[in-house]
C-alpha cells in the first residue's frame, strides 16, 4: 500500500511540475525545470527599478571594430540608415583581408568614404619560407595603396597568427616573431595602424566545469582542451613584447587584450606603452557585471580606450552598448546579444569620458599626418 502511494504522490508532483496556476488565467502547461537546459535559460529581472531607453549615443560615435558584414551594396546603404539612426558617424571595416579579396570589400563599401573605412590583413603564407617577410610587406604597401588605412584584425589565440587565403585558415608567427618585424616597421612607415586580437576571455582557458561561471559562452570556444598553445598569460607577454619592441607603431589591444577579467593588469599595459590603446568591443557583458570598478579604469585611462562593436550592425545591438556605457541602469539581460546568462549593469560614464571613448581617441588613432 505504501508503495501504492508513493507512485501516486510523485506522479502528481509529476503533474504539479509542468503545470502554473495563476488567478483568473486556469492551469498552463510549463516546461518541467527539471529539463531546463542552461542553453535555454532565459531570466528576466524582477527588480522594478528604472530602466534607460537609449536610442541614440549622447555624443558621436566612431566604431574602430566591426567587419564586413554587409554583403551587398544594399547591405552596405542598410548598415548607413543604421549608422544614422544610433548616431554612429564611422565605422572601420577590419577586413583581415589581402588581394582580390580586400580589393573587392574595398569596392563594395567605396560609395560612403566618410562612413567607412577598410583596413587590410597581413599575408601570413610561406612563413616558413625564404623571402617572407619581404612578400608581406609588398602587398602592404600595395594594400595601402589600393585604400587601406590601418591593419586588422590579426588573431592569435595561441597558435601563430591566423589569416585567410584562398577559403583555407593558415598559420603564422607569432606577433613578437623576428619574422614580422619588418612587417610593423613598415607598418608605421606607412601610418598604419594595427589592430591585434591576443588570447580570448579567461572563462575558456579554464575547465569547463560547474565553478566556470562563464560556461554558456566558455564552451563554444573553448581553449582549454587544445594542445601545445600557449596559454593567456603568454599571450599578454607576447603582445607587450611586440608592442614594446615596435614603439613607432600604434597598436590597438582588441577586447581589451582579453584582460576584461584583470583590468589592473590592462591598466599597467597601457601606463607602460604609450603606443598601445584598447578596443572595448565585444566585452560589454564580461565587464558590465563589475560596473564601479569599471568605470574606475575608464575613467583613469579615458584617454587610451577605443569604442567598438564586433557584433553585427543592427540597431538593439548599438543600444545595448550605449546603455552600459551610459546608464547607472542595474540588473538587466541581453542574452541573445552577448550570450551569457549574468545581470549586467550600467557604467554612467562621465560625459568627458564618452566624448574620448565614442570619438576623439579614434580620430587619433586614425588620422594621417
Amino acid at each position: 500500500m505504501n508503495s501504492i502511494l508513493t507512485v501516486r504522490r510523485a506522479s502528481v508532483a509529476a503533474v504539479l511540475a509542468v503545470m502554473t496556476f495563476g488567478p483568473g488565467a486556469g492551469i498552463q502547461a510549463q516546461e518541467s525545470p527539471e529539463t531546463l537546459l542552461l542553453k535555454d535559460y532565459r531570466p528576466k529581472s524582477i527588480y522594478k527599478i528604472p530602466k534607460t531607453e537609449v536610442q541614440k549615443a549622447k555624443y558621436p560615435v566612431i566604431d574602430v571594430h566591426s567587419h564586413a558584414y554587409a554583403r551587398t551594396p544594399e547591405q552596405v546603404a542598410e548598415w548607413v540608415r543604421v549608422m544614422d539612426q544610433v548616431g554612429v558617424e564611422k565605422t572601420v571595416v577590419l577586413s583581415g583581408a589581402v588581394g582580390p579579396a580586400f580589393d573587392a570589400i574595398c569596392q563594395r563599401f567605396a560609395p560612403y568614404p566618410n562612413r567607412f573605412e577598410v583596413w587590410c590583413g597581413l599575408d601570413l603564407r610561406n612563413s616558413d619560407q625564404p623571402g617572407f617577410s619581404e612578400a608581406a610587406v609588398k602587398e602592404l604597401e600595395r594594400c595601402a595603396r589600393a585604400g587601406a588605412r590601418g591593419v586588422g584584425e590579426i588573431i592569435d589565440k595561441g597558435s601563430g597568427l591566423s589569416a585567410s587565403a584562398g577559403g583555407t585558415r593558415v598559420l603564422g608567427p607569432h606577433p613578437d616573431d623576428p619574422r614580422m618585424d619588418a612587417i610593423f616597421r613598415k607598418c608605421a612607415e606607412l601610418r598604419l595602424p594595427v589592430s591585434l586580437h591576443v588570447a580570448d576571455p579567461i572563462w575558456m582557458y579554464e575547465p569547463m566545469d560547474k565553478n566556470n561561471d562563464g560556461l554558456m559562452n566558455a564552451l563554444r570556444w573553448r581553449l582549454d582542451n587544445k594542445p601545445g598553445i600557449v596559454g593567456h598569460a603568454g599571450m599578454i607577454e607576447i603582445l607587450e613584447r611586440t608592442v614594446r619592441k615596435h614603439s613607432k607603431t600604434t597598436f590597438i589591444a582588441c577586447h581589451f587584450a582579453n584582460l576584461d577579467y584583470d583590468l589592473t593588469r590592462m591598466g599597467e599595459l597601457l601606463g607602460r606603452n604609450p603606443n598601445l590603446y584598447a578596443d572595448i568591443s565585444a566585452r560589454y557583458a564580461e565587464t558590465a557585471p563589475i560596473p564601479r570598478f569599471a568605470a574606475r579604469f575608464y575613467e583613469k585611462f579615458a584617454g587610451r580606450l577605443l569604442y567598438g562593436t564586433d557584433m553585427g550592425f543592427n540597431s538593439p545591438m548599438y543600444r545595448i552598448t550605449f546603455r552600459i556605457l551610459e546608464t547607472p541602469d542595474e540588473h538587466f539581460y541581453e542574452i541573445e546579444q552577448f550570450g551569457y546568462h549574468w545581470s549586467l549593469n550600467g557604467f554612467g560614464l562621465p560625459d568627458a569620458v564618452l566624448k574620448k571613448v565614442y570619438r576623439d581617441n579614434a580620430l587619433q588613432v586614425l588620422k594621417r599626418r
